[in-house]
C-alpha cells in the first residue's frame, strides 16, 4: 500500500511517514500544496493524507482540483481539534474522511486501509439512487423532483448511504461517518433516524429505498 502525505511540519510528516512504515505502508511526502498536487497527479497512491493549512495551496483547493480533475484517490484530512467547521468544508468539497490532530499512529493507519478497500471509484458531488437526488454542496434533496427537507443529522446519514449505496452499511459504520469517533452515546439512534428518513423520502412517496438487512445493517436503493 502506498501513501502521499501532504504536510508542512517537517518533523510531524516524517513522524507519520516512518509510524506508517512500520505497518507496511509505503508514505511518499510532500511539505507544499502545489508539489503535493503534483505528486497526487503522477502517483499510483492508494490514499492521501492531507493538511489543510499548507503553503503554495491549501488542503481545500488541492481536494478541489483533484476532484475536479476526476482523480478519486481516497483523501484523509489532518484538522485541528475542534475544527468541525474545517471537515465540514473538507467533506463538501471531496475528502473522504477526516482525522483530528493529535491523533495515533495506529488509528490512522487504521482509517487508510479501510479507505484503500473503498477504492477509487467516482465519488461525483451530485448523488443519485434512482429517483432520490442528493446535492453535498448545496444539501439539497429532491424526489421526483420534489424538495425534502431534512435536519443535518438526517442529511448525513443519508449521505453516508447514498455515497456507498447499494453497500449495506452496519451501523458502527454509520455512527462513525455521521457522527464521528467521539460519539459516547446509545448506538441505536441510528435506528431512530433510520425511521426518520423513512418518513421522509420513502413513505410520502409510496417507495422503499430506505431499508433493513437483518443482522447486517441498512442500505439506500433504487
Amino acid at each position: 500500500m502506498r501513501v502521499l502525505i501532504v504536510e508542512d511540519e517537517v518533523r510531524l510528516a516524517a513522524s507519520v511517514a516512518r509510524g506508517l512504515q512500520a505497518d507496511g505502508i509505503y508514505a511518499d511526502l510532500a511539505h507544499d500544496g502545489r508539489d503535493g498536487l503534483w505528486r497526487a497527479r503522477e502517483g499510483n497512491l492508494d490514499a492521501i493524507v492531507l493538511d489543510i493549512m499548507l503553503p503554495g495551496m491549501n488542503g481545500y483547493d488541492m481536494c478541489r482540483t483533484l476532484r475536479a480533475e476526476e482523480i478519486w484517490t481516497p483523501i484523509l484530512l489532518l484538522t485541528a481539534k475542534g475544527g468541525e467547521f474545517d471537515e465540514v468544508e473538507g467533506l463538501e468539497l471531496g475528502a473522504d474522511d477526516y482525522l483530528r490532530k493529535p491523533f495515533s499512529h495506529a488509528v490512522l493507519s487504521a482509517r487508510l486501509r479501510a479507505l484503500a478497500r473503498r477504492g477509487k471509484s467516482p465519488r461525483p458531488t451530485s448523488l443519485e439512487v434512482g429517483d432520490l437526488e442528493l446535492d453535498p454542496g448545496t444539501r439539497h434533496c429532491s424526489r421526483r423532483g420534489k424538495k425534502i427537507t431534512l435536519t443535518p443529522r438526517e442529511y448525513s446519514v443519508l449521505e453516508v448511504l447514498m455515497r456507498r449505496s447499494p453497500e449495506v452499511l452496519t451501523k458502527d459504520e454509520i455512527l462513525l461517518s455521521a457522527w464521528g469517533m467521539d460519539f459516547e452515546g446509545d448506538p441505536n439512534i441510528v435506528e431512530v433516524y433510520i425511521g426518520y428518513l423513512r418518513r421522509k423520502i420513502d413513505k410520502p412517496f409510496a417507495v422503499n429505498s430506505v431499508r433493513t438487512v437483518r443482522g447486517a445493517g441498512y442500505q439506500v436503493v433504487a
